[in-house]
């Protein structure tokens, strides 16, 4: 999600392309992206979308490729289809 409100201190790790969650890094290091791909599934499918994987998939889509470290990171769960506008604000109104 954007660092920004209550998630403006959630930045773990400052790199050149730009900032990753601290949900997203440890010692120093990114996880695996599709690791932290199932980890924003899961944490949506819990926070947001009442268990809908589907849904859950594409709003981690939407938030992975709006930050600059993946957009010039891409791997196989980014592609497909991402939330839309209103499904994104809504799930975001939820956390």
């Amino acid at each position: 999600m954007p660092f920004e409100g209550t998630h403006e201190n959630d930045v773990g790790l400052e790199l050149p392309d730009g900032p990753v969650c601290s949900f997203d890094s440890e010692n120093g290091a990114v996880k695996a992206s599709e690791a932290i791909f199932e980890g924003g599934v899961a944490f949506f499918m819990e926070a947001a979308t009442g268990g809908d994987r589907e849904l859950a998939a594409r709003l981690t889509r939407r938030n992975m490729n709006s930050l600059p470290y993946w957009q010039v990171r891409l791997f196989a769960s980014l592609s497909g289809d991402p939330a839309s506008d209103e499904e994104f604000d809504t799930a975001m109104a939820k956390l």
